[in-house]
């Protein structure tokens, strides 16, 4: 795929709850954390929700099914409905539809969310090697995984059956920090078997594809935290994103960023969904957003200015990513970004 680099933010007059039909949010680091709704979340998503712009909740976590999802959602004040929420479950159970018989037999290494999407798609779920299968897929099965789980995929994978998996995410946050993800559990499998799966969600098409046939979205923005996820995903699927700053992305890994991990928009949280963007322009040699100018000098990225601390973050992806071309930036931002407290 051919895509014109990006080489800083975009501005928007227009409000991108009213720019878009429809918001393609991630759910930890987004909507909520631990559990827990973000930050302005819950009043920023029924502003644009009341404005008429769609909700869509897009999880590359396999485990939890749409209705658990949208329950909890609207237990934090964020009413939603199953048929709001994509999970990766959905996008795999679609992927391994179209490559196996009707109503064949899927040895499932993972929990209630793959079982619930595999049913969907006229597909039956099994538990052993010995049952069958005309193929795997693993999803995320939380902390109480048997590790026997991983010997039944092995045996079934030896045998010459197709390998599916929902995501390949290493980590995943949780209430007492970071976790173990389903990336981490296909590892496992992976050097067991020396084989490679199909992996459905995000960053890869088969996510994007499934968001777009279940909302019907003709002007989608994708929202999340995550660059090598969210924002990659966006890319992949050549549409706009917005990166929010409450979850695990830092600014020096933005400035960093090489053009597939570039964001459309950066915002400090979902209010940005309610709000115009400023515009970056080019000024003195660099360039400048609010009361801020960036330049890229030799070795590092200098700030100059005062103002708003997301317009200096702004002006300073915009000198990163312009000097940086088609790679990562090598320049040093810590001094600048440290002027901004980020």
């Amino acid at each position: 795929m051919s895509q014109t680099v990006r080489t800083r933010p975009e501005g928007s007059a227009q409000a991108l709850s009213e720019a878009y039909d429809t918001a393609l949010l991630d759910l930890d680091g987004v909507v909520y954390a631990g559990g827990n709704a973000i930050a302005y979340a819950v009043e920023s998503l029924g502003t644009a929700r009341s404005g008429g712009m769609r909700l869509a909740y897009v999880t590359n976590n396999a485990l939890r099914t749409p209705d658990v999802v949208a329950e909890h959602l609207t237990e934090l004040g964020i009413p939603a409905g199953a048929s709001d929420v994509i999970t990766s479950a959905q996008a795999a159970a679609r992927l391994i539809s179209e490559q196996v018989p009707a109503s064949a037999r899927v040895l499932v290494i993972g929990g209630e969310g793959l079982r619930v999407a595999l049913r969907e798609r006229g597909l039956e779920p099994v538990e052993s090697a010995d049952d069958d299968p005309a193929a795997v897929v693993q999803g995320f099965g939380g902390p109480d995984l048997p590790w026997g789980r991983f010997s039944e995929a092995c045996y079934a994978i030896a045998r010459g059956v197709p390998w599916f998996a929902s995501n390949t995410d290493l980590t995943i946050p949780s209430a007492r920090g970071i976790a173990p993800g389903n990336g981490a559990a296909v590892e496992v499998v992976r050097i067991a078997t020396g084989a490679e799966p199909q992996v459905a969600g995000k960053p890869l098409p088969p996510m994007h594809r499934e968001t777009i046939l279940r909302t019907g979205a003709e002007r989608p923005l994708v929202v999340g935290d995550r660059l090598d996820t969210d924002i990659e995903g966006a890319f992949n699927g050549e549409v706009d994103s917005l990166l929010v700053l409450t979850g695990v992305t830092d600014g020096a890994q933005l400035l960093a960023a090489p053009p597939q991990h570039r964001p459309t928009y950066v915002d400090a949280d979902l209010r940005g969904l309610l709000t115009g963007q400023p515009e970056v322009v080019e000024a003195d040699g660099g360039f400048r957003c609010g009361g801020w100018t960036a330049t890229a000098g030799s070795e590092r990225l200098e700030l100059e200015g005062d103002g708003e601390a997301l317009d200096g973050l702004r002006a300073l992806c915009a000198a990163a990513w312009t000097a940086a071309g088609d790679g990562a930036c090598e320049l040093d931002g810590g001094k600048a970004l440290a002027r901004l407290g980020l």
